[in-house]
């Protein structure tokens, strides 16, 4: 399987930035797409940006102009850069990638992983 290990998170203040980066190890073919999601407290999770292998990105509205994503395909490595952060971005970060692993028996199957997630908060 894909393992996916978030950093960059912790504690920030108002109008502050954080980049988080996200690797993905493993038996890896390609993977098409990685992303960031994230969860709230008493909230369901929701997308916040995503980037294709070909670098197409699509972010959520409440993101746009703040937050941007990039990857570096040859390292398997997805970052979001967050500027201008607000208290509504508290949130758990996971990041997400989907693709393809090579498998025992010399083929591919696909998979879709998730990382433990990484902690963004604000200090009063």
């Amino acid at each position: 399987q894909v393992q996916l290990v978030e950093s960059g998170g912790g504690l920030v203040q108002p109008g502050g930035s954080l980049r988080l980066s996200c690797g993905a190890s493993g038996s890896i073919f390609s993977i098409n797409v990685m992303g960031w999601y994230r969860q709230a407290p008493g909230k369901q999770r929701e997308l916040v940006a995503r980037i294709t292998i070909g670098g197409i990105t699509n972010y959520a509205d409440s993101v746009k102009g703040r937050f941007t994503i990039s990857r570096d395909n040859a390292k398997n490595t997805v970052f979001l850069q967050m500027n201008s952060l607000k208290p509504e971005d508290t949130a758990v970060y996971h990041c997400n990638a989907d693709g393809e692993i090579y498998r025992s028996s010399g083929l591919m199957s696909g998979f879709v992983s998730w990382g433990q997630g990484t902690t963004v908060t604000f200090s009063s």
